[in-house]
């Protein structure tokens, strides 16, 4: 009697699970394909300034563009001033300058403002971040006169520090947003277990707080570091050739006779190699610590 009671609910129970597996791993094939197609279609135009960086100018401008071609290394030659061009080290140097500098001072400021506004929130700490998120709605031409005509009158204009100001001050209301929500996660027992054992707020903050924080602190830098890197619109109308940024640098070598686009796809691609560089070095930090600032 109990072998023909259970019979039917086997039966029936194994029907139904064949099919939903099987829904189920055609909705993730065509997720996958899916995330394919869009990574290839990103990734496309990446690859194809890399090739045209290794073509001859009479073969990258070819239209439709040959894909047998032969490869040299001209346009990097020119780009690093074989040809007797403008060497690209001191704009690279500048913009090396400007985006560790202001990277780092914004670190310095960014970790105690969010210590204040997550782990000892302030009164109204909620409207403290929407003020600094606000002060990025502003369009940057905007304030883009009034920087100038500070800069002539103080002397400042084409100083490679007038840009980390800049880059700090531009950078530092995403940062401390982004590392409010990094030491939400910091348990608060921890700080309290120090604070009994006698640690004061600057130990507390360097070797306890940090290295929890250190995947928010990671990706906070990274994202700082290549919005300083990639600014070109305050570099190009403060600066003229002492500090001349990569980015400035590139735009020069579009002209209005000749061909260039080699040579810009070479130097577009080495003026990226260093924040590609930095952003594979950190992807396992930035993936954890923008993982570790959106799960509450």
């Amino acid at each position: 009697m109990a072998a023909t009671l259970t019979a039917p609910a086997k039966s029936g129970a194994k029907g139904p699970v064949p099919q939903l597996v099987r829904q189920a791993r055609r909705r993730n094939a065509a997720l996958g394909m899916a995330a394919w197609i869009l990574g290839i279609l990103f990734v496309l135009p990446v690859v194809w300034m890399a090739l045209t960086s290794f073509h001859s100018e009479p073969d990258a401008a070819t239209n439709p563009p040959s894909l047998t071609a032969p490869l040299t290394l001209d346009g990097y030659r020119e780009f690093f001033g074989a040809g007797g061009g403008n060497s690209p080290w001191p704009p690279l140097t500048n913009s090396m300058t400007a985006s560790v500098m202001s990277t780092l001072f914004v670190l310095i400021l960014a970790f105690p403002a969010a210590y204040a506004l997550s782990i000892r929130p302030v009164k109204k700490w909620t409207d403290v971040l929407f003020f600094f998120l606000s002060t990025k709605m502003l369009p940057v031409v905007a304030g883009l006169l009034p920087i100038y005509l500070f800069a002539k009158e103080t002397n400042m204009l084409d100083n490679i520090w007038l840009l980390v100001i800049l880059y700090t001050s531009m950078n530092l209301p995403i940062a401390v947003w982004m590392m409010q929500s990094f030491l939400a996660e910091v348990p608060v027992a921890i700080i309290e277990a120090a604070q009994i054992d006698g640690a004061k707020l600057p130990t507390i903050l360097l070797r306890v707080i940090a290295p929890i924080a250190g995947p928010g602190m990671a990706a906070t830098a990274l994202i700082c570091f290549i919005f300083s890197w990639n600014e070109m619109l305050f570099a190009q109308v403060l600066t003229g050739v002492v500090a001349q940024t990569a980015p400035v640098f590139l735009t020069s070598m579009i002209t209005s006779q000749g061909l260039f686009l080699a040579k810009v796809c070479a130097a577009s691609l080495a003026i990226s190699l260093p924040v590609l560089a930095a952003g594979f070095a950190a992807q396992d930090k930035l993936v954890q610590g923008l993982s570790l600032g959106a799960v509450k």
